[in-house]
């Protein structure tokens, strides 16, 4: 049987470098590209983490791509402080990886999109782990892609639990709520992979420790990359038993849709400035109507999940 295709939109961190990780092991699952995007730092400190880490895992067959480098609805990005926080000021823990030995692609990630839309159709998955705005904009440039797309699952919202940077937002859906909501009421097929479930996914330093041990490049790498995240999950008070595998969640779901359990709606994003800017919640105007193309994950078999991950990660970075 002939692999599914994933493309990974990425605002290149801690867990977007896990996420990385997951999509090159996973034997069901061919990574065609990386479309890159702002957040957890700057759209080109992202992609050139996205090179750094690929070269580090011995793939530098797959394509990066530059996105868009602010939202929809803005002229300029800045990172936030507690992005930094988290993911240090060069987004991948402070760990100092070699400049990498090529460049990114010429072709825009948002023309990347359309192209392999089109290419590879319903075997075609796309995971954005960031703002959703390359994915609106491919959307708005060509609307026919979202009748040929696969799947789209994505990290971000929150439906059943609080918000990460307000009570109600959570930070991916918080960066362009518009184009959020422009992605969520398009007929692509949707998996919000949000909140609700990453949040009960956590690693500790027990698991980093195993990367540690293979003595490899790549498992020194992501095990010290990994453990500045888990230190900051403590300092800042986030959970003090470990960090969230958010974006790694994501893939995982991508590729095996029964690691969660969801409900289907039709979503909404809140992107008018007030108190519930950037929520993400069903569309009461859609109540009734049939064929919902969101589904929520809403619980997850964590210890099937974690399993998994370590699974993964353990076999490509004996080998890297």
């Amino acid at each position: 049987m002939a692999k599914r295709k994933m493309i990974l939109d990425l605002d290149t961190g801690v867990d977007d470098a896990l996420a990385i990780a997951y999509a090159l092991a996973d034997p069901e699952v061919d990574l065609i590209g990386i479309v890159s995007s702002y957040g957890n730092n700057l759209l080109d400190v992202c992609a050139e983490n996205s090179l750094k880490l690929l070269e580090l895992l011995g793939h530098t067959d797959i394509p990066v791509f530059k996105g868009l480098p602010h939202s929809c609805t803005t002229e300029h990005f800045d990172v936030m402080q507690v992005s930094k926080d988290i993911h240090g000021d060069n987004g991948i823990g402070d760990v100092e990886l070699p400049a990498p030995s090529r460049a990114l692609e010429e072709q825009s990630g948002v023309d990347f999109y359309i192209e392999a839309a089109h290419k590879y159709g319903k075997d075609l998955i796309i995971i954005p782990t960031g703002p959703m705005t390359n994915l609106a904009a491919a959307l708005k440039k060509d609307p026919e892609i979202a009748d040929l797309i696969g799947n789209v699952t994505f990290m971000g919202g929150a439906l059943t639990v609080e918000g990460n940077v307000t009570p109600v937002a959570e930070a991916n859906i918080n960066q362009d709520p518009k184009a959020a909501d422009e992605v969520m009421k398009s007929n692509l097929p949707l998996t919000m992979v949000g909140l609700d479930v990453t949040l009960r996914t956590l690693l500790t330093k027990n698991e980093t420790k195993q990367w540690r041990e293979l003595g490899t490049a790549s498992g020194k790498a992501f095990a010290d990359i990994t453990d500045f995240y888990i230190d900051a999950y403590y300092n800042l008070d986030i959970d003090k038993r470990g960090c969230a595998l958010h974006d790694p969640l994501a893939v995982g779901v991508g590729i095996d849709p029964s690691f969660v359990s969801t409900i289907s709606l039709f979503m909404k994003v809140v992107y008018q400035e007030g108190p519930y800017y950037g929520r993400t919640i069903g569309d009461n105007a859609k109540l009734n109507d049939p064929n919902p193309n969101v589904k929520v994950a809403v619980n997850v078999d964590k210890e099937r999940y974690l399993k998994a991950f370590m699974d993964h990660l353990n076999k490509l970075f004996k080998e890297n």
